[in-house]
């Protein structure tokens, strides 16, 4: 059985995939308040431009983007506060030592729902250069022109 049961995807952050090679998958648990978590439900959120970093032995998200809740009262906290996410020791360990003095940053690539508590998906990533954003630009479009070519086949035209 999978690790994610019953899980949904709320968000995900394509453009990591295209701006950086990623490597070192791991899932953290999120603290958000009760607001937050409701706009997250409502997909009222996003993850562009935002890193992960370590501080004093705890890792938060900075920059990502969750609108204040429409119903929300002066329970309704700031939009782009730095999040707190929660990993064991180990991982906190293994993902300082990969960011410390090195090109490598960290990147969230998912956050989805999971057993009701919101948990982000997040990737060591190192930048690509200009030609392999070009490289992946070109096997993109030759995949969507066999698969539309295998279609009109299909279709008889």
């Amino acid at each position: 059985m999978s690790k994610k049961s019953g899980s949904s995807v709320l968000l995900e952050n394509r453009k990591a995939r295209f701006l950086y090679f990623l490597s070192d998958f791991m899932t953290a648990g999120m603290v958000l308040t009760g607001t937050e978590i409701k706009s997250l439900r409502a997909r009222n959120a996003s993850l562009n431009d935002s890193y992960v970093y370590v501080r004093n032995g705890e890792v938060y998200v900075a920059n990502m983007h969750i609108a204040p809740y429409k119903d929300g009262t002066v329970y309704n906290v700031d939009h782009l506060r730095d999040r707190k996410l929660l990993l064991n020791k180990n991982e906190i360990r293994k993902l300082e030592s990969h960011l410390k003095g090195s090109s490598t940053t960290c990147v969230p690539t998912k956050v989805f729902l999971s057993r009701g508590y919101a948990k982000m998906e997040i990737a060591l990533a190192v930048g690509k250069q200009a030609h392999d954003k070009r490289d992946a630009i070109k096997e993109r479009d030759a995949k969507r022109e066999i698969s539309q070519a295998i279609r009109r086949g299909a279709k008889g035209e």
